[in-house]
């Protein structure tokens, strides 16, 4: 798919750009060819609207009544973040004035927005590219500071800079072949073949690098789940609280007290866990508890990350060796928890295993819980994180890419330079689906539906 010029975007549409219900400001936002024509007869002007200037105006009914008092500013094409004229009308947050506002400005000929329409218009002409189209998305989306500054990154072309380079010496190679081939009469020289692969190499290696931040961008875009489970009775649920730093799961001394999952979203270090309180693993004839503990086991299955809670002061259970060998190939880390009283020794065999030692009811131990879940999660993290692959359409644009430069290293030597330049144009293509110089409309749709109405 390829961009389109400003003057394919022949109407002019329209959306309340403030989140629905009450609040101090609403905004009115028209983009398109005729949004201050639109605008202007719907209000009360002071003075003549201007490029970037706030302007002082009076919203009328259909009597030419005044309803309410707000500030519209004219952003004139191409300044503006569709790159067409955009009119913002800020008004008192109240329902039914912008939903006034809104049917005003759709009965002077404005069409109503679509989900994204105002950034996929950004993109089309050139204002953004696709992953900066994305940024706008996370960032709308971001629970943390840390996902917001990402996602500021990203929306400032983080990643577009770190492809640049990479796409520039796949072109000047795939130009050097061109001329080979083309001008063969004229004696200029073929690549020879390990001149070709020390190229190739050169362009892999900054890709596998972005590649390889997938695991954790993605991570810091979508968080992750994390499931405290064992035995009953070993502080599963003060250790959740803790975690969560307020009383949240019932804690008693009776065992098998909780039923049910109980869960909780918040931040570790920026990055959103869902921490999910499980029922206790262990044989039960109580239909209610069977079933906690069977939603248990699901939890523990399902989960990104799981705490195996072990109580200190008791020896190793079945349940506990059980849940090991489950867990063997999977992210978790054992925590040895009432460290406050006398510890038994046979769990000191457990050592081999990622384990903490933590006293839920004193607290210690916790900080360095925290610290261990996000070692174990971000062990891959990349040094700078300016450049982070946080979605599967991104990592599967790289992925292809490399792909079909893999193709190529491991056959250089024997076939025809026509050969290698479809692998190399398809290495290019899959770069130009990154940033979305070539993009299908149906994944273009598939992006843009996503986000909110007004942006």
């Amino acid at each position: 798919m390829t961009r389109f010029p400003l003057s394919e975007f022949e109407d002019t549409i329209v959306a309340i750009s403030t989140p629905p219900g009450r609040g101090g400001i609403g905004i009115v936002r028209l983009s398109g060819p005729a949004a201050r024509t639109i605008a202007e007869p719907v209000l009360k002007l002071r003075h003549p609207l201007a490029p970037a200037r706030a302007r002082f105006a009076e919203i009328l009914d259909s009597t030419g009544e005044t309803l309410d008092e707000a500030v519209v500013t004219w952003f004139q094409s191409p300044h503006s973040y569709t790159s067409e004229d955009i009119v913002e009308i800020a008004a008192h947050g109240s329902p039914v004035l912008l939903d006034h506002l809104l049917r005003q400005c759709l009965a002077a000929g404005a069409r109503l927005a679509e989900p994204g329409e105002f950034t996929q218009r950004a993109f089309l002409s050139g204002r953004l590219d696709l992953t900066q189209a994305e940024a706008v998305n996370d960032l709308i989306e971001a629970t943390t500071l840390h996902q917001a500054r990402i996602a500021a990154q990203q929306l400032g072309g983080s990643l577009s800079r770190h492809i640049t380079p990479i796409k520039q010496q796949l072109i000047a190679l795939i130009a050097a072949l061109e001329a080979g081939i083309d001008f063969a009469e004229d004696d200029i020289d073929l690549l020879p073949a390990n001149e070709i692969t020390a190229q190739i190499q050169a362009i892999q290696a900054p890709l596998a690098a972005l590649e390889r931040t997938f695991t954790y961008g993605r991570i810091i875009r979508e968080g992750f789940t994390l499931a405290i489970i064992g035995r009953p009775n070993v502080g599963k649920s003060s250790l959740f609280n803790r975690l969560i730093e307020r009383d949240r799961a019932i804690v008693t001394a009776t065992p098998g007290t909780t039923r049910d999952l109980v869960t909780e979203r918040v931040s570790l270090e920026g990055i959103p866990v869902e921490l999910v309180d499980t029922a206790g693993l262990r044989e039960s004839t109580d239909e209610a508890e069977s079933i906690g503990i069977a939603k248990s086991r699901e939890a523990m299955a399902e989960a990104d990350v799981v705490l195996l809670v072990l109580d200190a002061t008791t020896t190793v259970h079945q349940e506990d060796e059980a849940a090991i060998a489950a867990l063997a190939s999977r992210p978790f880390l054992i925590v040895l928890n009432k460290q406050d009283l006398s510890p038994a020794a046979n769990l000191l065999e457990l050592v081999t295993y990622p384990a903490v030692r933590t006293s839920a009811l004193t607290g210690a131990g916790i900080s360095e819980l925290r610290g261990a879940i996000l070692s174990l999660l971000t062990r891959e993290a990349p040094t700078i994180e300016t450049a982070l692959l946080t979605n599967l359409r991104q990592q599967r644009s790289v992925s292809a890419a490399l792909a079909a430069l893999g193709r190529i290293q491991q056959a250089a030597a024997t076939i025809p330079h026509e050969i290698i330049l479809l692998d190399l144009y398809e290495a290019l293509n899959a770069l130009d689906a990154f940033t979305g110089t070539t993009t299908s409309d149906d994944i273009l749709n598939l992006i843009f539906s996503k986000f909110c109405i007004g942006k």
